[in-house]
């Protein structure tokens, strides 16, 4: 039996092969120059041999070892200029290694090899004793710095596009705990606030009218296991792993029940042509409504509500109100109403919500 390795091949080891093959290739071809096209002096051979497997070397590194590989190439090029007769092709080893440390170096090593390249340019036409005008060395000075420039440039945007992409994930990770923030928000704290309510309500019953403590308790009961149920919902949900919950709108009636055997009498109105809306937007709506009736049973002396949501020309209204006095110490946006806002954008919607005449109001209005 056959084993076939299906991990993905090392792309460092094809960036070293293809450059160990360039510096190979390289090599073989400043040799036949040296030694069959130009031929040195045999008294030049060694250095014009140690000089062309130094910049082969420096040619195979270039990205492996950028920085390290310009210093070979300088010092294997001053030393050509030293001691042998002028190479029409070492220069171009040199060239492409400067690319390279502009590229694939550190800042610091970019900078560092554009000095060093000043200098080796300078050494080299120095030594040189058959330079017969200015221009030429001014004119390789330009194709180099112009060849270091271009690769300079094409690091710092490749950078900018890796900080970019950073952001990007790092933005796509707080969108993702503000979902599930608010999904958990909306979840935990609307059933714990429904427990609570039941269970001060069983406690203060509990003497004087011990049935309806009772049916209080049991209520409380189911409020607790229906928390379970939602929570592995969202959890699955967050993971991935549950099915399409459906039309969530159609849960509102038990949703009002709920609330309304806690304490807060709730009116649901619900049109019939919000049935069919995209998943999304309707556990967004049913969403608003649980924030919204929590935030009822939260303000002191409500003790009944009003839902009512409606479908037409593309917009889905949502309202819920109550008659209590409003927060206890006056009114401010908390979380919740902040997530309601939150999950509004998400649909190109508004929100308006605060105390008025005869209790507190939440109006959303969310693009279909």
């Amino acid at each position: 039996m056959r084993t076939v390795s299906t991990a993905p091949a090392d792309p460092g080891r094809s960036v070293l092969a293809v450059d160990v093959t360039a510096g190979g290739c390289f090599l073989v071809a400043l040799l036949a120059e040296r030694f069959m096209l130009d031929p040195v002096p045999s008294g030049d051979a060694v250095a014009a041999v140690l000089a062309g497997v130094l910049l082969a070397v420096a040619v195979a590194l270039r990205r492996r070892l950028p920085f390290p590989a310009f210093l070979v190439s300088a010092a294997a090029l001053c030393l050509e200029a030293l001691a042998t007769p002028a190479s029409w092709l070492s220069p171009y080893a040199n060239l492409l290694v400067v690319f390279s440390v502009a590229r694939h170096g550190s800042r610091r090593q970019a900078w560092l090899a554009l000095a060093g390249t000043v200098v080796c340019i300078g050494v080299y036409f120095t030594a040189r004793d058959d330079v017969q005008r200015l221009t030429q060395p001014l004119g390789v000075l330009v194709v180099w710095l112009s060849m270091w420039a271009v690769g300079y440039a094409m690091a710092r945007r490749q950078e900018e596009q890796r900080t970019i992409r950073r952001l990007d994930r790092e933005r796509a990770v707080a969108v993702e705990r503000a979902r599930i923030a608010r999904e958990l928000h909306d979840l935990i704290g609307h059933t714990v606030n429904l427990m609570l309510v039941q269970a001060g309500a069983s406690r203060r019953l509990l003497d004087r009218d011990p049935a309806r403590a009772r049916e209080l308790l049991t209520a409380l009961e189911g409020s607790g296991r229906d928390a379970l149920t939602e929570l592995d919902r969202v959890l699955g949900v967050l993971g991935d792993t549950a099915p399409a919950d459906g039309d969530r709108l159609d849960r509102l009636p038990d949703l009002v029940r709920r609330v309304s055997e806690a304490g807060l009498l709730t009116t649901l109105d619900i049109g019939a042509e919000v049935r069919g809306l995209p998943d999304s937007l309707s556990l967004t709506a049913y969403r608003i409504v649980q924030e919204g009736l929590t935030n009822a049973l939260r303000h002191a002396g409500a003790r009944h509500a009003w839902v009512t949501v409606r479908h037409e020309d593309g917009w889905l209204d949502i309202i819920v109100r109550d008659d209590g006095r409003g927060a206890a110490g006056g009114y401010r946006a908390g979380r919740g109403l902040l997530g309601i806002g939150e999950r509004a954008a998400m649909f190109d919607g508004t929100v308006t919500h605060g105390p008025g005449p005869g209790g507190f109001g939440l109006h959303c209005r969310l693009r279909s």
